[in-house]
């Protein structure tokens, strides 16, 4: 009997999980030519991006733009525009939709209108800056609307840098994940998780996880269909097969326990051999998830610096330690 009543249980909470579904929030519907202002860009459908620059003095030499992570906005970005910016780089960052000081907040805005915005950012920058050369940095779910994106960005862009890009795509989720995560969405979808118990560390800066914890523009629980959203946005990130003339940087951290090594092996061992895309690799031993905001943050904003401006000299080529660090996976 117990097995029985088991069994109509989870049949009824399946057939009403058929009566809800993950939430989207919709575009703007004012038609706008897309304007980049001082501190914030405004977007073809009338959304604002509130942006910070950070500016070296002189002109610009090399821009980069930076995409922030899940929960996050670009205020992640203060110690890594300071540092670039003293080595006369040119910063942008914007708070994606949903995320900071954006509209809507805590809601998920689609994959497909997070690209898009990243699409039109490039072409503001480029048309704001047309004889600088342009970057894209982007920082786990910033990495994975990055990657999610090159196929389709049609200014030219020098190159991209990814930082613990998000690919922990469903196929390398275990079954149980996937079937939890799918029936939530379809019963709670607006439910909040805080992923406390999961006993997660994103880096090893206790200080300045305090800092974020007190910051009420850091999303601290996060609804189920954003969950999801961010789990479609990763699929599509995995399943890229780069194949343009950009150059990469992509940094990894050996401790990272927010995207665990098989995906993150996955997309380091598949880097296209032959392609025209020049990729450079570099896994940190002492790296957590959060490598711009480590305890040896320096180290990697070094190794950022240095490939922004080291005109094209030691840029292509993976790391000594890769192949011993994914073969245990």
């Amino acid at each position: 009997m117990p097995g029985k009543l088991i069994f109509l249980l989870t049949g009824a909470v399946i057939f009403l999980g058929a009566c809800a579904s993950p939430y989207v929030q919709p575009e703007g519907k004012a038609a706008t030519i897309p304007v980049l202002h001082e501190d914030y860009a405004l977007m073809d459908d009338g959304y604002r991006l509130p942006l910070t620059r950070w500016l070296p003095g002189g002109n610009c030499r090399v821009q980069v733009l930076a995409l922030h992570g899940l929960n996050d906005y670009r205020n992640a970005f203060a110690t890594t525009g300071d540092f670039l910016a003293a080595q006369g780089v040119t910063v942008y960052a914007y708070d994606q939709r949903g995320f900071g000081d954006a509209d809507g907040f805590g809601l998920w805005h689609g994959s497909d209108r997070m690209i898009r915005d990243l699409q039109l950012m490039v072409i503001l920058l480029k048309a704001a800056h047309p004889d600088c050369p342009l970057y894209v940095l982007g920082e786990s779910m910033g990495g994975a609307v990055t990657l999610a994106a090159l196929d389709s960005i049609e200014t030219d862009i020098k190159g991209v840098i990814l930082v613990a890009p998000a690919v922990w795509s469903r196929d390398s989720m275990p079954l149980y994940q996937r079937l939890a995560l799918w029936l939530a969405v379809h019963t709670v979808p607006g439910k909040q998780l805080t992923g406390e118990g999961l006993d997660i560390h994103p880096s090893d800066n206790i200080e300045m996880l305090r800092a974020l914890g007190r910051d009420p523009r850091v999303i601290k629980a996060t609804r189920v269909d954003v969950l999801y959203g961010i789990s479609n946005l990763m699929d599509r990130a995995a399943a890229v097969s780069p194949g343009r003339d950009d150059e990469a940087l992509l940094l990894y951290g050996i401790h990272d326990e927010v995207i665990p090594r098989q995906p993150a092996c996955h997309l380091l061992t598949n880097l296209p051999g032959t392609a025209p895309v020049h990729w450079r690799v570099i896994l940190y031993e002492n790296g957590y998830h959060m490598l711009t905001r480590d305890l040896h943050a320096e180290t990697v904003l070094r190794d950022i610096a240095g490939w922004l401006l080291d005109n094209g000299r030691h840029r292509t080529g993976a790391s000594d330690n890769l192949t011993q660090f994914c073969a245990d996976t």
